[in-house]
């Protein structure tokens, strides 16, 4: 981590804008994030009204099609491990789970007990190319952003933990800040969160402009065109 963690008034302010809103501002602070760093595959939000989820990352990967190769006892102790890392480093965290099946989803890692696991370890909730289940079911106010839905568990277990992942085209390192809403998800900087809000509100200003003459009743293509020139001279 290349800063301080951000306060928890920090991580809320970033809780205002949707994950687009973020996207937008981080091609402002860091230009080259226009091309990576981002969900760039589809993803099944199970609770698109909730507030978006800002929070660092804790990665893991899994598999569901067969079962754990590890003897009982380490795959415990490999859980308990797991546990203990979730639970370190700063909050509030946001798992991101690679499914390595050839059949991504096969089975569902995320249900009713692991999101409740996962809330009281600190958790607000998961992103994964794998699947989901128990909708009905899950710790209340936690997110899930999924490659499925599906309905039965496999052999679901852990692969490994702490190391980067990719899911949906979106590379995570364990400690990155993210920001995910029913859109997808987006990796920020650390370096440029606290940049964030100047950005937001330096294009928020930007598009005001062309938003307000695009919904004038008395609009014409040169009232568009004269206010994209204002908009380019805002600052």
């Amino acid at each position: 981590m290349t800063t301080a963690p951000l306060t928890a008034a920090e991580l809320e302010a970033l809780r205002a804008w949707d994950t687009p809103t973020i996207c937008n501002a981080l091609e402002v602070v860091t230009p080259q994030r226009r091309g990576y760093g981002f969900t760039t595959s589809p993803l099944v939000c199970a609770f698109p009204a909730l507030k978006p989820m800002v929070g660092y990352a804790r990665t893991a990967t899994m598999r569901a099609m067969h079962p754990n190769p590890r003897p009982a006892a380490e795959a415990k102790a490999q859980r308990f491990a797991y546990f203990d890392y979730v639970a370190g480093g700063p909050g509030p965290r946001v798992m991101v789970i690679q499914d390595l099946d050839p059949s991504a989803g096969f089975g569902a890692y995320w249900g009713e007990v692991q999101t409740n696991i996962h809330k009281a370890l600190g958790c607000l909730g998961c992103i994964t190319d794998g699947s989901v289940r128990d909708l009905d079911a899950t710790a209340e106010g936690f997110q899930l952003l999924a490659g499925c839905v599906g309905p039965s568990h496999g052999w679901v277990h852990l692969v490994e933990f702490g190391q980067s992942v990719s899911v949906a085209g979106m590379t995570v390192h364990s400690g990155d800040l993210i920001h995910a809403d029913r859109h997808g998800a987006v990796v920020i900087p650390h370096e440029a969160a606290r940049e964030i809000p100047k950005a937001v509100d330096l294009l928020t200003r930007k598009e005001s402009v062309i938003i307000q003459a695009a919904q004038s009743k008395d609009f014409t293509v040169d009232k568009l065109k004269a206010a994209i020139g204002e908009a380019e001279e805002i600052h």
